[in-house]
């Protein structure tokens, strides 16, 4: 790494961060920059004493690096200004341009010209005695997790086993090696199975209800295609996770939420093939409501006696269908008729991107001032939108397990974001354990880890030279260099350039829906392509900035919304989730590198790189939530139950992860975004497309009258579209997407 760095050591820097300015002296080492800043402090001794405070920056930290050197003689220093990727903004003022130059070029080597993932601070660093103490990896196992939740070849058959198809990884590499699949399917049919899903991750168990036995399923898309193909084999394999054996409500339970006063239905196909929607609409009305526990509690309707088994895809509905122009797609539920499939809405990676892009655009300035974001920019960001949708889409999952007695699949394109997400929300408010510390690291283990989330891609570990450049003088203006007297001539540009933007921004907006998922399209066209390419090292594991995205960041961001509604139901504090983010990016610890379990192992992660979880548990108590209760569970006292439900009016900002005060980000003044959130209130059945909720939406298996029927082709109909996309940029005119269609119906 010494190799990378021009130099090692420049003194008298000016930093300005938080809008003051202090001198510090920089020490560029193989895996930090660390400033360096001695100040006095006068003792009640009248005594004067020297200290010395260190900046600690991982260069992985580095979202984006301007270097803006000034040419001889200006008025002007030549700066550096950076971006970290917890959020925290400094810009280095340096008097020599040349020192300066040293310093951009040593950064940039430093973090985007490793060339490979070995490369990084994880297989250098040493941890203490107290880390070492605590042996991270073994925290999670996965046969010790499945016989937790009841699945065991010692144990009494709940209709689950584990599989030891993926055991080599051949069967589907970014699969974890154990799977849990229904009792009744043979490794052969998984393997033919396996051939309709992307990437061949097939259904399978990632979450047991201990009171209930009912699952939640994860996987990928189907492999659909325009044709409309189908797999009789997978087809069997979701029948056969919807149809384990359910367990009967024993004792005399008034928790009407948890526990029927009828045996479940056992039969989950005979529940679901009653074309009398009347029955059904109030139960899916009711599954997707707002309501609170309590409320829910007081209705007559009896929970559980029906089951309403569910296909979940997390996409838009157009998103979903326009796949099919690539060979993907989504179920035709003329084959699944033992369940409904519905749509969440939920944006793609590179939504998620520029949303938390538009965040940074409006607290980009608090390097060079104290002035409160810009709540404007904060509201039109559209986070706080989707992480509402996140967890009111997490919820319907909850709620479809914990109150309904049924079984759900989720999915979205590759099964490893979306539904990561999802899954894991959906099991933190269904079960109490994944509250605790130890809990929260299993559940990540599993369905972030285990089960293939792409951190490496999402997270850009290896930096990229996109998000390092050079402004030239004649744009280096006053805004960075307080106290000069040229403050009109760098505003004066700055704004003409934001005028520009705004220009080609309003006239680009009509092509943002077809953009969206034709992104998607070109997304998985391109990681399809060049998974098949056997390249060098340095070319595989280079960042794809258009890849990366924030989304166990969402995750985070989700719990933490939880944490903040239910302080006492946490064993983990927020400093906790905000320490978890700041750790995916430090590269100091192995637990988040590479993308797959199977990756993982190649590397030999755990024999040569330390567990962040060491770093968590060797200072539990650092961690701990002093206002958790303990998790007992008592779904007879309200405040003890089971099962958690967010409220999506009392969604906020996490300010401490801005590095903001809540006054600056929830309090006065701050425009009320419930507009902008996400709004899933009914999920219902219907003939008409005007009154289609724009955001969830029902695959129903039947057609009850002749409008519905007439509706059949409309998925045909928006696949064709996505053939024609590349037709917009010729001059023909796009579609408007005033009102996105989300109705599939058969």
């Amino acid at each position: 790494m010494a190799d990378k760095l021009k130099i090692a050591k420049v003194e008298n820097v000016k930093v300005l961060g938080g809008g003051e300015v202090s001198t510090v002296t920089l020490h560029l080492t193989a895996h930090h920059l660390i400033l360096l800043q001695h100040f006095t402090n006068e003792l009640p001794s009248k005594e004067v004493k020297t200290q010395t405070r260190e900046s600690w920056f991982a260069y992985p930290m580095i979202a984006n690096c301007t270097f803006r050197p000034t040419s001889p003689g200006s008025a002007l220093e030549s700066s550096i200004r950076l971006r970290g990727r917890d959020f925290r903004f400094f810009t280095l003022n340096f008097s020599d341009e040349k020192l300066a130059w040293d310093v951009y070029e040593s950064l940039k080597g430093a973090t985007c010209r490793l060339g490979s993932i070995e490369k990084l601070y994880a297989f250098h660093y040493e941890a203490p005695p107290p880390e070492r103490q605590v042996n991270g990896w073994s925290l999670y196992n996965a046969k010790e997790e499945w016989r937790r939740q009841g699945i065991s070849s010692k144990s009494k058959d709940k209709g689950w086993r584990i599989s030891r198809i993926n055991a080599d990884y051949t069967f589907a590499p970014t699969y974890p090696a154990l799977l849990p699949v229904p009792s009744s399917i043979s490794d052969n049919t998984l393997n033919y199975a396996g051939r309709y899903r992307s990437r061949s991750r097939i259904p399978v168990l990632t979450y047991l209800h201990p009171v209930n036995n009912c699952s939640i399923i994860r996987s990928s898309q189907p492999l659909t295609g325009l044709r409309g193909n189908r797999s009789v084999q997978d087809e069997k394999l979701v029948h056969a996770c919807f149809s384990a054996p359910g367990t009967e409500c024993e004792g005399n339970s008034t928790s009407a939420y948890l526990c029927s006063t009828r045996n479940l239905d056992r039969d989950s196909s005979s529940s679901n093939n009653s074309s009398d929607s009347s029955t059904q609409r109030p139960i899916l009305d009711d599954l997707n409501s707002s309501s609170s526990l309590e409320e829910i509690a007081t209705k007559d309707q009896i929970y559980g006696a029906q089951r309403q088994n569910l296909i979940v895809d997390a996409r838009p509905t157009v998103n979903a269908l326009a796949m099919q122009a690539v060979g993907l797609g989504s179920e035709n539920m003329d084959h699944y008729k033992f369940a409904s499939k519905i749509y969440l809405g939920i944006d793609n990676i590179h939504v998620m991107r520029d949303s938390l892009g538009k965040v940074i655009e409006a607290i980009k300035d608090s390097d060079i001032s104290k002035i409160s974001p810009n709540k404007e920019k904060l509201a039109k960001s559209g986070w706080l939108k989707h992480i509402t949708g996140l967890l009111e889409g997490s919820a319907l999952i909850a709620r479809q397990v914990g109150i309904r007695h049924s079984n759900v699949l989720i999915h979205c394109s590759d099964g490893w974001d979306r539904t990561s997400q999802l899954s894991a929300l959906a099991q933190l408010l269904l079960d109490p354990y994944y509250r605790t510390i130890d809990g929260f690291i299993v559940l990540i283990e599993k369905d972030w880890l285990a089960f293939g989330h792409m951190f490496q891609h999402r997270s850009g570990f290896l930096n990229s030279e996109k998000w390092f450049s050079v402004q030239s003088d004649a744009l280096a203006g006053s805004a960075i260099q307080p106290g000069s007297n040229n403050e009109g001539r760098g505003d004066a540009i700055e704004n003409a350039f934001l005028s520009a933007k705004r220009f080609f921004n309003k006239s680009n907006q009509s092509q943002e829906g077809i953009n969206d998922f034709e992104a998607e399209i070109l997304g998985q066209e391109e990681t399809v392509s060049k998974s098949s390419i056997k390249d060098d090292i340095t070319t595989r594991e280079a960042t794809k900035p258009k890849e990366t995205s924030p989304v166990f960041h969402q995750f985070l961001d989700a719990t933490y919304q939880l944490l903040h509604q239910y302080p006492t139901r946490f064993e983990f504090n927020e400093r906790f989730l905000r320490r978890l983010l700041y750790h995916l990016y430090s590269c100091q610890y192995g637990t988040f590198l590479y993308n797959s379990e199977k990756s993982r192992r190649e590397a030999r992660v755990q024999d040569r790189t330390a567990s962040v979880w060491g770093y968590f548990l060797s200072r539990r108590a650092e961690f701990t939530n002093k206002d958790y209760s303990g998790g007992e569970i008592d779904d007879h006292v309200c405040g003890k139950e089971r099962i958690l439900l967010p409220h999506p009016d009392r969604i906020r900002w996490w300010n401490e992860i801005f590095n903001r005060t809540d006054k600056e980000m929830n309090g006065p003044g701050h425009e009320d975004c419930r507009d902008q959130k996400a709004s899933i209130r009914t999920l219902s059945y219907t003939d008409d497309l005007s009154h289609t909720n724009p955001t969830i939406t029902v695959a129903r298996q039947h057609s009850v009258s002749g409008k519905m029927s007439s509706l059949t082709g409309l998925r045909d109909g928006i696949a064709g579209l996505a053939l024609g996309i590349g037709k917009s940029s010729l001059g023909q005119k796009s579609p408007s997407r005033k009102q996105p269609i989300e109705l599939e119906m058969q």
